[in-house]
């Protein structure tokens, strides 16, 4: 769940300057609980308050699943995973915090997100031969399950960075995807990305 490490001293502030959440301030659901009310607003700072990250290259996180949040987080704190503000984050939350930032975020609705693909990013995807591959850990429709988080209608800048830190194995803690996009050039990231945020 990166975000841009410019905002950091801004962000960090936010974590102790921020009052609490009013209630319904994400998609009219329920505040999250006061022990973790800070924690969730220092995440909606770059995630977006109604769902919508409102910083370049940061994913939808609310309505992701559980436990796919709360591996990232346990990534993020262990070194598996590396961004510096997200790496800073996680370090100053506790595993109670992990769990109740996870549960809180993934029971939010996924927010109406949809980039319309093109046609050539449509054909040039299925050229790849990757969707069974794919599914095979996201699932029919890419909506993810469990451990596997969903990438339909994920922002779409968030899903080049990603397939190309995979590609240029800046993002070791997944050999699979790793492995899966190696071999595609910038214009196969950039049709996929485009074919996955257009579901």
């Amino acid at each position: 769940m990166p975000c841009s490490n410019a905002l950091a001293p801004f962000v960090i502030a936010a974590l102790v300057a921020l009052g609490p959440l009013p209630a319904g301030a994400q998609n009219n659901a329920a505040p999250p609980p006061t022990a973790i009310s800070h924690k969730a607003k220092l995440c909606q700072m770059c995630h977006g308050r109604k769902g919508l990250p409102t910083v370049k290259n940061t994913p939808i996180i609310a309505g992701q699943h559980e436990s796919s949040l709360l591996i990232a987080l346990q990534e993020y704190r262990n070194g598996a995973r590396t961004d510096d503000l997200m790496g800073r984050i996680a370090k100053n939350l506790s595993g109670d915090d992990m769990k109740a930032l996870a549960a809180y975020f993934s029971a939010l609705p996924w927010p109406a997100y949809r980039e319309s693909a093109d046609a050539a990013s449509i054909t040039r995807f299925h050229a790849l031969d990757v969707e069974k591959k794919c599914t095979s850990c996201h699932r029919e429709g890419f909506v993810g399950y469990a451990n596997t988080p969903r990438v339909a209608n994920q922002k779409l800048d968030y899903l080049i960075k990603t397939l190309s830190d995979f590609h240029d194995n800046k993002r070791p803690n997944m050999p699979r995807m790793t492995a899966l996009v190696r071999n595609f050039s910038a214009d196969d990231i950039a049709a996929m990305a485009h074919y996955l945020a257009g579901l």
